[in-house]
């Protein structure tokens, strides 16, 4: 890896506090550059608007959408801004190329009748089922990343004022409500099903544990609810995120104003919540062709 690649993320880990899973997504996008830059006998300092270019050509044709075209050109234009600044290059390439236009999707939601069922899959005799159940009640109740769920302390939790402390994208912290079925879910986690599956000669701070006694891990728990939303016949593919998007869309669905859905989602921009809008205005469709007489 070149000198300059090692120094921006070393940069965007330090002075920026990205995350370990935004840093790898970097680390990804500029190695396919870095490996285009050498087929084709370039430096850093050589690079044009053609060259920049031609290596987004190339994604198009190893079949990448536009969206994934798009994150490959935010990574570059973060690491030619700091090749500029620390005067490695003359000029920053990347400043003028237009970023591939992208259609939003809305996103997919379960129904409030799909998320009881969710939630009534754990077995909640065992340690694991314990486990689980509080990991889909907390996930339902405050819409955190699945990232975010899986580093959570019991010290983050106060019962009393039924908050949690969230430690989100970038190191930003935030408080969100949570509700007492959440609250007795991991109030009975913490005291039958963790000690349970924790090991003496392991000390690990996070709450939610895996058979081994380790911290769960992100694929741990996909595979986990994946197997929940089978159980519990929903028809699309159950992920953490899908859960998050209900989390939103339910909370807009009954009045909650859109100020505070982004507070509790962590999102930086506006923008990004408003998406739901755009859900809640579709669902209102579908029910008035259903239900109007005269539609």
């Amino acid at each position: 890896m070149s000198p300059e690649l090692l120094s921006f993320l070393d940069y965007i880990r330090v002075e920026k506090g990205l995350a370990s899973n935004s840093i790898s997504s970097y680390r990804r996008d500029l190695v396919k550059f870095v490996e285009y830059l050498r087929r084709h006998g370039l430096s850093f300092d050589r690079v044009t608007r053609d060259h920049i270019r031609g290596f987004l050509g190339e994604l198009y044709d190893q079949g990448l959408t536009p969206r994934s075209v798009a994150r490959h050109l935010v990574s570059l234009r973060g690491f030619h801004r700091f090749l500029h600044r620390s005067g490695w290059i003359a000029a920053d390439v990347t400043a003028e190329i237009e970023a591939p236009q992208i259609g939003r999707s809305l996103p997919k939601f379960l129904s409030a009748q799909e998320i009881e069922r969710l939630l009534a899959q754990p077995d909640v005799s065992t340690a694991a089922g314990r486990r689980d159940k509080a990991m889909l009640e907390v996930l339902y109740a405050t819409g955190v990343r699945v990232s975010e769920l899986i580093r959570l302390r019991a010290e983050d939790f106060d019962v009393n004022l039924g908050v949690v402390r969230c430690l989100g994208k970038g190191g930003k912290e935030r408080l969100i409500p949570v509700g007492k079925s959440a609250l007795r879910a991991l109030e009975d986690y913490i005291r039958h099903g963790r000690s349970r599956l924790a090991r003496q000669d392991r000390a690990v701070p996070f709450l939610f544990l895996n058979h081994l006694g380790g911290p769960l891990s992100r694929v741990g728990f996909w595979k986990i609810i994946s197997r929940y939303g089978r159980q519990a016949q929903i028809s699309t593919p159950l992920t953490p995120h899908l859960v998050r998007h209900s989390f939103a869309t339910h909370l807009l669905e009954r009045g909650a104003d859109l100020r505070s859905i982004q507070l509790m989602l962590g999102h930086s921009d506006i923008s990004t919540t408003q998406i739901y809008t755009h859900v809640v205005k579709e669902r209102l469709k579908q029910v008035y062709q259903a239900c109007h007489p005269r539609a």
